[in-house]
């Protein structure tokens, strides 16, 4: 049963250590409904977050065959009466285009959640969790449902550019008001109710796409994408702002957009923003070209949906243990751990699996639990690096950055390494930034059991 509302400081012991959870029962014993709302809120916003970066993956393929003016050539494959030669040589034509194209869209969804998560990060800061989150959940539904309305492929680029403004924002504000609103003792759960959140949202594009074939329905499933707007008059009705937001700004001036950059935050602002950088970068550089690189093992259809729902399921499983098993060892140990693991199961699928089977999807599995581990264990780390009045902004920043950093990694990929096509080779080689992480998990600030600061 719901208690009466009531304010953080009725929780006691809020010093003590998070992994004693002994010490206070189950981690939902005592929520509020105000702490409920918000963290059902936050579920749902990140649930269709993942939606919507999921979607393009599936239909990245098809709708860019259509605005690139190549339909025609890539009928030309299918046909039985053409001959080898020219089917090899159409379809090397339309793989390089839409390669090249496929990359420039994910490198402007990355840079856009990079600025957005600084930039809403900052107005959830000035304004509240809530009236933000409003803000950018608006942004990223109006405009990835938009992208079904494009004509050519540069109106996609500048769409997701617009609409991951707002995905990147609405991460930051969720975690930190999930945060401050729930007890320290939950909150290796809810870290791993956010990574594992986001993941259902994307293995349910699968799904989608077996429903509608994307071939033909590339347009009806992205304008799908703007029903999520229909959350934010649930959060600004119901969802209560975070308390501790509300005392600091009623503390203190307004921070302004460089106050994660002064003194004493500064270097936990770039090493988080390093941590993050490493996660995106195997996640945007790697794993999510593997549906691309099935079109190209096999001419099942099916199988890239069938390869995301492997990949999400491991994702959801991943994120959450990613959480909830690491706040036993310390953050620097967790982090390094993570790596090391992801790093062996992305090699093996990268360097050994060359056929579309069921090992194949197995090995698939594996490697989104692995890889999505970090998006569980960042929302547990992040938010204990930056005080109240600059949380948003700074695990913002910090959480998206990486996808700036992530972008230059999927350009490179896609233009630099004389890779062209050869996704294997390429996410063998991005997937080596996991030895880097390895190397950074020693230089964390430790802040295993400690609250967050006030």
């Amino acid at each position: 049963m719901l208690e009466p509302e009531r304010g953080e400081h009725s929780y006691p012991n809020r010093g003590s250590r998070e992994s004693d959870v002994s010490m206070h029962g189950r981690w939902y014993e005592g929520a509020t409904r105000g702490q409920w709302l918000a963290l059902v809120a936050a579920l749902l916003g990140w649930g269709f977050d993942g939606f919507e970066m999921g979607i393009f993956p599936l239909v990245a393929r098809p709708a860019l065959i259509h605005l690139l003016d190549l339909s025609e050539k890539a009928a030309l494959i299918k046909e039985d009466s053409t001959s080898p030669s020219l089917k090899e040589e159409m379809k090397a034509l339309v793989d390089e285009r839409v390669r090249e194209w496929n990359g420039i869209l994910s490198a402007a969804f990355l840079v856009g959640a990079s600025l957005g998560g600084l930039l809403f990060g900052w107005i959830g800061d000035r304004i509240g969790r809530v009236r933000a989150m409003v803000f950018s959940v608006l942004t990223y539904a109006i405009f990835t449902g938009s992208c079904g309305l494009a004509q050519h492929a540069w109106h996609l680029g500048v769409l997701r550019f617009l609409a991951a403004l707002g995905m990147g924002g609405e991460w930051a504000l969720g975690v930190a008001l999930v945060m401050e609103k729930w007890p320290g003792h939950a909150r290796p759960v809810l870290a791993g109710l956010i990574g594992a959140a986001s993941n259902v949202g994307f293995m349910s594009t699968g799904l989608l796409g077996l429903a509608l074939a994307p071939d033909q329905y590339w347009r009806l499933i992205l304008m799908v994408c703007v029903f999520p707007a229909l959350l934010t008059f649930l959060i600004r009705m119901f969802v209560p702002e975070s308390e501790k937001w509300e005392h600091a700004a009623a503390s203190g001036p307004k921070p302004g957009i460089g106050a994660i950059f002064v003194p004493g935050l500064r270097q936990r602002s770039l090493m988080g923003a390093c941590l993050g950088a490493v996660a995106l970068l195997a996640t945007w550089g790697a794993v999510q070209w593997v549906p691309l690189w099935i079109g190209q093992l096999t001419s099942d259809k099916s199988a890239s949906s069938y390869a995301q729902m492997a990949s999400a399921g491991g994702a959801i499983i991943g994120s959450f243990l990613g959480a909830y098993l690491m706040q036993h060892v310390s953050r620097r140990a967790g982090y390094f751990t993570l790596c090391l693991i992801s790093l062996g199961i992305c090699e093996f699928l990268f360097l050994t699996r060359t056929t579309f089977d069921a090992v194949f999807l197995g090995t698939v599995f594996l490697v989104g639990a692995c890889s999505a581990s970090f998006y569980g264990w960042l929302p547990l780390y992040l938010p204990e690096l930056f005080p109240t009045r600059v949380r948003a902004a700074g695990q913002g920043f910090a959480f998206n950055f990486g996808r700036a950093i992530a972008a230059v990694g999927v350009l490179l990929n896609t233009f630099g390494l004389n890779l062209q096509g050869k996704y294997a080779q390429a996410g063998a080689i991005v997937c080596l930034i996991y030895l880097v992480g390895m190397g950074l998990a020693w230089f964390l600030p430790e802040t295993q059991g400690q609250p967050l600061p006030e």
